[in-house]
């Protein structure tokens, strides 16, 4: 008894807040993020607020300078919140962790500490295979934003991104069909009198359903397509509303095609042996003037006339007289609800690493973490972006007891 009123004694002297900086210091973390380099790419993946959230519980934030501009934040609010501005990517790129939006550059790699854990998205269309293997030999740990999934089998990020997506669509389209951005003059929408714009979707899955949801509420005639009937029920029941659903029937798809003004491909082919693609034909039977937007670009495009488009590629075309929009990552014409909805998710998730010994017990206690997991060590663990690049994985236990 005594022992112990001895122990409460002494520890009595260390101030509360020295022991709050110390327990901070045992689990601190050393993140990075660097401005991105990407064409036209805006978002970040951390606001000021969750770099506030992140430094108030001990972690330690290296911030390139600018890097917050496209979504107008200086470099100021960051260092309010308890970031590092630094002048160069060499300096933010020497931390443990590196949080960013778009896939890594050779380049950037190549600044990276050996075994540095990266979180980003995987895209084909900019990921390059030098800087995949630059990767593997840098032995890195790398986590995918679209790969990760919750306790319910979701993908957290890409859905809040679909949704976003899906909405920003319908923003785009109203603009596009206007007479200041060269388009028939039509609104998107319906008012008394006048006969509704008519807009299919193609996929019912979040941006689909998302798209449905905004259209309707403009007053809009929408007709939703998949192959998927199961998608379709849940897509009418959670718009509490009668829509237009049907699987991909060819003569129902034609006469919905050849009176749309606006048709949005929703298309979700991650993970997926399947592709449906809308054949050239249907679209030369559109109208003169009506408008395509494609959201899948990323993943190779939902139509023919934008499959497997290039960078060099114009993001914005004609052919057969139908405006197409093909620009990837169109959640960047929202960037800041974007990298709000980043944070949101990112911040629980890098304080729970935090939280964690080690980077392996995180994967071994957290479903969503390990999912999202393609590279191991420089290891490749998952097989879906493995065969990408035409490289050999394997499975993610089998590393975790070795290393």
């Amino acid at each position: 008894m005594e022992a112990t009123e001895g122990r409460q004694q002494q520890g009595a002297y260390i101030p509360h807040e020295l022991l709050k900086e110390l327990s901070k210091a045992n689990t601190r973390l050393l993140i990075g993020i660097p401005r991105e380099r990407g064409e036209r790419e805006r978002r970040l993946a951390l606001t000021p607020e969750a770099v506030d959230m992140l430094t108030e519980a001990g972690h330690r934030i290296l911030f390139e300078s600018g890097a917050g501009l496209g979504i107008n934040y200086s470099d100021s609010h960051f260092s309010e919140a308890g970031a590092e501005i630094v002048d160069t990517p060499d300096e933010v790129f020497q931390a443990d962790l590196i949080i960013k939006v778009l896939p890594p550059l050779v380049a950037e790699v190549a600044l990276m500490k050996p075994r540095t854990i990266l979180f980003s998205m995987v895209q084909f269309s900019i990921f390059s295979q030098a800087a995949y293997e630059a990767m593997i030999q840098k032995r890195i740990h790398a986590i995918s934003y679209e790969l990760m999934t919750d306790r319910q089998k979701t993908p957290p990020i890409l859905t809040l991104l679909s949704e976003i997506e899906g909405m920003a669509a319908l923003t785009i389209a109203s603009s596009l069909l206007s007479n200041q951005q060269g388009g028939k003059g039509v609104l998107l929408g319906g008012i008394p009198g006048i006969a509704p714009t008519e807009l299919v979707i193609i996929g019912a899955g979040t941006a689909g359903t998302a798209a449905a949801r905004a259209a309707l509420g403009m007053g809009a005639l929408v007709k939703v397509f998949d192959n998927d009937i199961n998608k379709l029920r849940l897509l009418e029941l959670s718009l509490g509303q009668r829509v237009f659903t049907s699987n991909f029937h060819p003569k129902v798809l034609q006469n919905a095609f050849h009176s749309a003004d606006v048709v949005i491909g929703a298309m979700n082919y991650l993970r997926s042996h399947r592709r449906y693609l809308i054949a050239e034909e249907l679209i030369h039977t559109m109208k003169k003037g009506a408008l395509i937007i494609d959201l899948s670009t990323n993943q190779g495009g939902c139509f023919e006339t934008t499959c497997y488009l290039t960078p060099a590629d114009p993001e914005i075309f004609e052919q057969y007289g139908v405006l197409h929009y093909c620009r990837p990552n169109i959640s960047n014409s929202v960037a800041r609800t974007a990298s709000m909805a980043f944070s949101n998710i990112l911040v629980s998730m890098l304080i729970s690493l935090g939280d964690s010994s080690t980077f392996q017990n995180i994967l071994k206690e957290d479903d969503c973490f390990r999912s999202g997991v393609y590279m191991y060590n420089g290891k490749p663990v998952n097989s879906y972006i493995s065969n990408h690049f035409n490289i050999l994985s394997n499975n993610l236990d089998i590393y975790l007891t070795m290393f």
